[in-house]
């Protein structure tokens, strides 16, 4: 099975977090926008955990 490029993935993690920070930008619920922002965080840990897996 072949496993998709590294870099290829870690490009998709960060859009997605790009995404959500846009999005929380563009609404006035405070809940709302921590949570995107919380998320998108998420995706920016995922980027560096598959960083850094595909340096070994």
């Amino acid at each position: 099975m072949n496993q998709p490029d590294v870099t290829t993935t870690v490009d998709i993690a960060i859009a997605n977090a790009a995404r959500l920070l846009y999005n929380a930008e563009t609404i006035t619920d405070l809940a709302l926008m921590e949570r995107l922002e919380r998320l998108a965080d998420s995706w920016i840990s995922i980027a560096e955990f598959l960083h850094e897996r595909g340096k070994s």
